[in-house]
């Protein structure tokens, strides 16, 4: 017994699917480049928000300003074209009204090489100013817009993402409290100024920590999103990647709320987000889990059209494996790779020059499965957040190339136009071969 599914793809047009009854198929088109597309360079070094073409979209977080180069070359072979550092006001002025620019210019220049972008956080206090808190008089904020302005004018058409704060709903970050009334007075105040330095530069915020709707409703009535290129969100918690769809959703429904109408479908950006080893002290491979989340983490904000996706973090702080902020880190602290790094390489190389198509519906809502094209190629992202379960796929080669979470790849035979593969939490991606 058959059914007929429609597939909807990202530009809302359909194509019929026909799924068994207790086992979900589909037919797979296409071939596979078993080496990863390059984007160009023209695509890299673009202003704004990163096309949807893998794997322009996808970054990490540093914490160094001087270029360290064995780092940049691993985040660049990874696959990686963001990264996201702070941009410190304290560090660019350290005299009133004098600016150093000079080492966040090496690190743009090394990431340049690369084909990488930045996401610059203008953010922090500064001592000169307000006693070092979060900018609250009218003097505090005139200085953080002329040190923004600054900032904008000097690396204008360097395809920087400017964002305004880090996660300014917690007290830690805006001090001594968050105050939702003087965050927005100064992210319009600087949005303002951005624009009059480089009107072609592109701005996002707030950076919250989660998707604290509350707050972020209080910052679109500010009339903050006019300004806008992008939302950023922080979407950390313990549950899975997967939980995380219902919030995009209601996000969504709040920006075309509040949004004008030529920023009616403003880019939702995913700025800050990662699993220490240690939200997983009681599973029996750490390691993996961290990497199979990191994997469905940047599968499902591609699934809820996300733009910029940032894993924190890119190394981990420090050795001590008993500490919670020294194990966010994609390699150790000691430069191992993780199983995390395997992952993210595997999919920004395997899904290398595709869009996200569409998905594929399946019986059971455990289960997931994600189309790639880019009109030719075709890729499936699979994967269950249930037990591991066998399902079935109908294909039109005679056989595929099955690539593990972590790279290891196999040849598999076809039976009668029909794969069996066995999902699991750990994503898997299905590729037909050359002809």
């Amino acid at each position: 017994m058959k059914r007929s599914f429609v597939i909807k793809n990202a530009k809302g047009s359909s194509f019929n699917l026909l799924v068994g009854f207790s086992i979900a198929t589909i037919v797979l088109f296409g071939v596979f480049v078993s080496r990863p597309t390059k984007a160009s360079a023209a695509e890299v070094i673009a202003e704004g928000i990163p096309a949807r073409t893998m794997p322009l979209q996808f970054g990490v977080n540093i914490h160094f300003v001087e270029p360290r180069e064995r780092d940049i070359e691993m985040i660049a072979d990874a696959g990686f074209r963001f990264v996201r550092m702070d941009f410190a006001w304290s560090h660019v002025e350290r005299e009133k009204g004098k600016y150093d620019f000079s080492g966040y210019g090496r690190l743009v220049d090394s990431l340049a090489k690369r084909k990488i972008r930045l996401l610059f956080i203008l953010d922090y206090g500064n001592r000169l100013y307000d006693g070092g808190l979060a900018p609250h008089t009218e003097e505090g904020r005139a200085a953080f817009c002329r040190f923004a302005a600054a900032a904008a004018k000097h690396f204008a058409g360097k395809g920087i993402l400017w964002e305004i704060w880090n996660e300014p709903n917690l007290d830690k970050f805006w001090r001594p409290k968050a105050n939702v009334e003087d965050y927005c007075d100064l992210a319009v105040a600087v949005c303002k100024a951005l624009r009059g330095a480089d009107p072609k530069c592109s701005i996002v915020a707030p950076a919250t920590s989660g998707i604290p709707l509350n707050f972020i409703e209080k910052v679109f009535q500010s009339g903050l999103l006019k300004w806008l290129d992008g939302v950023t969100v922080h979407p950390y918690r313990s549950r899975s990647p997967e939980t995380a769809v219902p919030e995009y959703k209601k996000l969504r429904e709040l920006i075309d709320k509040y949004a004008p109408p030529e920023k009616k479908r403003l880019p939702i950006l995913s700025g800050e987000w990662g699993y220490s080893l240690l939200h997983f002290r009681r599973a029996p491979n750490p390691a993996e889990k961290q990497a199979s989340y990191l994997a469905r983490q940047f599968l499902i904000n591609l699934m809820n059209d996300v733009r910029l996706s940032i894993w924190y973090d890119w190394h981990d702080d420090g050795p001590d494996p008993k500490e919670y902020e020294h194990n966010f880190g994609i390699v150790t602290h000691g430069y191992k790779l993780k199983p995390s790094y395997l992952s993210a390489r595997t999919l920004l190389h395997t899904l290398s020059g595709l869009k996200f198509a569409g998905t594929i519906p399946l019986e059971s809502p455990d289960d997931y499965a994600l189309l790639f094209s880019d009109g030719e190629r075709r890729v499936i992202a699979a994967w269950t957040t249930g037990r591991a379960h066998a399902i079935s796929l109908l294909v039109k080669a005679k056989r595929v190339e099955i690539v593990s979470m972590t790279g290891e790849t196999r040849q598999v035979k076809t039976k009668d136009g029909q794969l069996d593969l066995e999902v699991s939490e750990n994503p898997q991606y299905i590729v037909t071969p050359l002809p």
